[in-house]
């Protein structure tokens, strides 16, 4: 049975929530861009504070001249400068707080789009390539907002946003389906189990991924001595890097589990745990290039830039997997819901 008026009332929502992406997108590179300009304003007065007391700035790497005031120092610990702006209202931090309150309206409005679009089917969210897309969305702006009020996350904003508001607005614009009840096949508690972790897995692998974005760019311009403009608003290479590495630490075995549930499923739905249907292919070659990742960041023989693109790949792979293995590959698991 499903209630039409809930089901509009989902749908409103998640209308609602990419405006307020959209907004909160625009706030969030206003950030990056005025505290970029400002860093580089401090960074340019303390060089020439220095010269004028005869401080020997010389030989001073022309990156960290620039990032003078970035997010993390040499081992890890917060700036004190930034520590101060944290305190003070400088027009760059509001501009980022107004991008994370609109976060987190948008997030509400998505998780209530979802808990509505459950009780107008009266099961989970979980049936289709739309709900998974509302799923993913859901806990990567709940984790990127928890994680922004815990930690000074302001410059991640516009990383995670974008991604987010691209994921939401195809998922209206093309994968949209109808509320309506599961297919026998997929009623059944691992459903909830698999895809749930699925669901989990993939956010943080979106999270990931804009974290490698973030690195890679900053990297670049601190080899070649040109950080300017917003990329001194965003920290370190060093530090962006290690949080890359940390999400998809966290990420990796979840998706390891959405591998194992999914066998185990498989054996109770069609007697065999592997059959190397298009989705199971895929969704072990994903696991397989993200365990390259972590063996390449663990090895000396690769550097850090290296094994970063190598997370890139498995992050097309992922989104190979959601697009075209469900909407152009035939198999046991085409349960898109969306109509070719």
């Amino acid at each position: 049975m499903t209630d039409p008026t809930l089901a509009l009332a989902s749908d409103y929502a998640v209308w609602t929530a990419i405006v307020v992406l959209a907004l909160a997108l625009l706030a969030f590179c206003v950030h990056l861009a005025v505290t970029g300009s400002a860093r580089e304003r401090r960074a340019d007065r303390l060089v020439r504070e220095r010269e004028r007391v005869g401080a020997a700035v010389g030989g001073a790497d022309p990156a960290d001249r620039a990032g003078a005031d970035d997010v993390l120092g040499d081992h890890g610990r917060a700036h004190p400068t930034r520590e101060a702006d944290a305190r003070t209202g400088t027009p760059s931090r509001r501009w980022g707080v107004v991008g994370l309150q609109l976060t987190w309206l948008a997030t509400f409005a998505v998780l209530g789009g979802t808990v509505l679009r459950a009780l107008s089917v009266s099961r989970a969210p979980l049936g289709n390539m739309y709900e998974f897309a509302l799923g993913t969305v859901s806990f990567a702006l709940v984790i990127y907002s928890v994680w922004a009020l815990r930690k000074d996350r302001l410059w991640l904003g516009a990383f995670v946003v974008g991604p987010a508001l691209v994921i939401l607005g195809a998922a209206k614009l093309s994968w949209y389906t109808e509320a309506s009840q599961l297919m026998p096949a997929l009623d059944n508690i691992w459903l909830v189990i698999h895809v749930t972790i699925a669901v989990l897995a993939t956010a943080l692998f979106v999270i990931g991924a804009a974290l490698a974005v973030a690195y890679l760019l900053r990297d670049r311009a601190e080899r070649r001595g040109e950080v300017s403009g917003w990329l001194s608003a965003l920290p370190r290479a060093t530090a962006l890097e290690r949080m890359t590495y940390g999400m998809h630490i966290v990420a990796f075995p979840l998706w390891t589990f959405t591998v194992i549930a999914g066998a185990i499923w498989a054996e109770q739905a069609w007697g065999r745990y592997w059959g190397w249907d298009p989705k199971e292919t895929w969704s072990f070659v994903i696991w397989v290039v993200y365990a390259a990742y972590l063996h390449a960041r663990a090895t000396t023989g690769w550097s850090t830039r290296q094994a970063t693109w190598v997370a890139l790949v498995g992050f097309v792979c992922l989104i190979l997997n959601y697009t075209a293995v469900n909407l152009l590959m035939t198999g046991l698991h085409s349960y898109s819901g969306v109509s070719t």
